[in-house]
């Protein structure tokens, strides 16, 4: 207990001290949303090995580090709702033209059909299986188009209760969109529900605007901005399960 003390950040200090039990604060959950790609699925390794291929046949030396650049502009790509595989396709060109080369569109499709090929972590399958046995709803909101997350749930043999995509809703995280789809159509309150996330600008400010539970998924050891609280930092899945116990 003493390792997992150290790694979990917890912000309800207030309801631990009164309740004199983490239990009594983790058991009122009764669904559990994720983000995906980046939080189910390794997208950051994925982007890095699919458009970096395509990119170094194109000239882009090895090594070079081009996940900034493309979370900055796809992000910008999210404004005004249209079709994922398009942002994914436009990102892909603006990407290549940021470091001076071109690709065509048809190229550019080449890494979006690579999606359904992205793999999940390690702890993916199993986590999502032993929140299923434990009696949590699982559902997925995603920043995606709906075929492509069902292709990616089937292939993966990911175990979830439900999704709600981009798709859905005619916008993409931060937009609420997806949140208030998901309490119209499971009928539960904010307090019931925790929203598990690695993203913290798509996910962990806006749940925490929204005065909903939030478990930030630091996968990549990435320093806490400022002013930004979750409800629980955790490195992997696995500690949110004995988070949950």
């Amino acid at each position: 207990m003493l390792f997992l003390s150290a790694l979990i950040r917890i912000n309800h200090l207030s309801a631990l001290t009164n309740s004199g039990s983490r239990l009594s604060l983790t058991r009122r959950f009764t669904h559990l949303t994720f983000d995906c790609y980046g939080t189910l699925i390794d997208w950051r390794s994925s982007v890095d090995y699919y458009l970096g291929s395509l990119l170094q046949l194109k000239g882009l030396s090895r090594g070079v580090s081009m996940h900034a650049t493309y979370v900055k502009l796809e992000a910008e790509q999210e404004g005004e709702y249209k079709p994922y595989r398009e942002i994914l396709r436009d990102t892909a060109i603006l990407v290549a033209k940021h470091f001076g080369l071109s690709l065509t569109d048809g190229e550019a499709q080449e890494f979006v059909d690579t999606i359904q090929d992205w793999e999940p972590f390690a702890d993916t399958r199993d986590s999502l299986r032993a929140l299923g046995a434990r009696g949590y709803k699982r559902i997925i909101l995603s920043n995606v188009d709906r075929d492509l997350l069902e292709k990616t749930v089937a292939k993966n043999n990911l175990e979830v209760d439900g999704y709600i995509t981009a798709e859905d809703v005619g916008s993409y995280k931060p937009s609420v969109g997806h949140w208030t789809r998901f309490f119209e159509e499971y009928k539960v309150s904010k307090r019931e529900t925790l929203h598990v996330a690695q993203s913290v600008y798509h996910d962990i400010v806006p749940t925490t605007e929204l005065g909903i539970a939030n478990a930030w998924i630091n996968r990549y050891a990435e320093q806490k901005p400022a002013g930004v609280n979750p409800s629980w930092i955790l490195p992997n899945l696995t500690c949110l399960l004995d988070v949950l116990d």
